[in-house]
């Protein structure tokens, strides 16, 4: 099967994973709608930086998935709807808890009503692992139990069992992928490896700020992380209803990435605990380790890229940014 010539939608377009997976699907052939969340900037966030993206099959769209009527409009005549669109910054969930209800649960049941009407072919609902709280058993698979632990894996979790309850009661070929913790080119420093070289590798930096570094997870390139949506978004084996981990099923403590980034650097730098990156104790998720077997077994991915490598890659991006003077705050409210 293929993407060739076929209608595709991309909510949060302009985010980290989806600027990458719209790069993708245009790469396959997709006729591609890129939705980028409306400002008043005339940007469309990292699709901008992918000059080569300037493709009659790429349309850009501005908007906000929390306007029904207009995601209704946006959604009709698509084939295949991947939403990635969501907020995403665990510790602004602490401070704005209804936006992020507001986003990821009125927004996701306004994707999956607009994709109900249009009768799509398909919808990939983008899940997080942070949904299962800190691990209970290791290796986590799909069953284990959903636990709330912060305002944004809440509201997650409310997310997901939507789009259950949509492929239950409305039969709509809704599949749900888990993506671990993602990383690499693009990504924002509200997650953890860009703060690691960001801060090793600027030289204005004479110490690393990080909170916990005991804490375990189970990094995942972006390009997997891509492999893995275009793999449930077309395969024929995929369990609507059903999540699907993409992880690659090895952990690494954060301190396990400082040294591995030091080493690709060639230099290390005093590492200083700030309170402020702690998340509240009963809050903290200490483990997460993803049993991909499932998303294997119906679809046939398997991660390629190797940590090291990926933070090779990654690291040479973030150099390229520093040296070039391109280093932005970048929007962290999308995936």
């Amino acid at each position: 099967m293929s993407y060739s010539g076929l209608k595709v939608l991309v909510t949060g377009a302009d985010g980290f994973i989806g600027s990458h997976l719209t790069e993708a699907l245009v790469a396959c052939g997709a006729s591609v709608t890129a939705l980028c969340l409306y400002n008043s900037f005339d940007t469309h966030g990292w699709l901008d930086d992918v000059p080569h993206l300037d493709v009659p099959r790429l349309r850009r769209v501005r908007g906000d998935i929390r306007d029904a009527a207009f995601v209704r409009d946006l959604v009709r005549g698509q084939q295949v709807v991947f939403h990635l669109a969501a907020l995403v910054s665990i510790p602004q969930s602490y401070v704005a808890p209804q936006s992020f209800v507001e986003t990821n649960v009125i927004g996701t049941l306004n994707v999956l009503t607009a994709c109900r009407d249009a009768n799509v072919a398909r919808m990939v609902h983008t899940s997080t692992s942070e949904v299962y709280g800190s691990a209970i058993t290791m290796p986590i698979a799909e069953s284990h139990p959903l636990q709330g632990q912060s305002p944004y894996s809440a509201t997650k979790i409310a997310a997901d069992m939507l789009a259950e309850s949509y492929v239950r009661s409305f039969d709509l070929p809704v599949a749900i992928l888990r993506p671990f913790n993602t990383f690499g080119p693009r990504q924002s420093e509200r997650a953890v490896i860009p703060v690691i070289i960001r801060q090793l590798a600027d030289q204005r930096c004479d110490v690393v700020k990080l909170g916990a570094l005991t804490t375990v997870r189970d990094f995942t390139f972006v390009e997997d992380t891509v492999q893995a949506f275009l793999a449930i978004g077309i395969s024929p084996s995929v369990r609507f209803g059903s999540a699907y981990n993409a992880g690659t099923g090895t952990a690494v403590t954060i301190g396990d990435v400082v040294d591995l980034v030091a080493g690709i650097l060639g230099f290390s730098k005093p590492i200083e605990r700030e309170t402020g990156r702690l998340r509240p104790e009963k809050s903290e998720v200490l483990a997460l380790l993803a049993d991909n077997s499932r998303l294997r077994t119906d679809t046939g991915w398997s991660p390629q890229v190797a940590l090291r490598d990926g933070l090779v890659r990654t690291v040479a991006w973030w150099r390229d940014r520093l040296c070039s003077g391109r280093v932005r705050a970048t929007m962290g409210f999308m995936s």
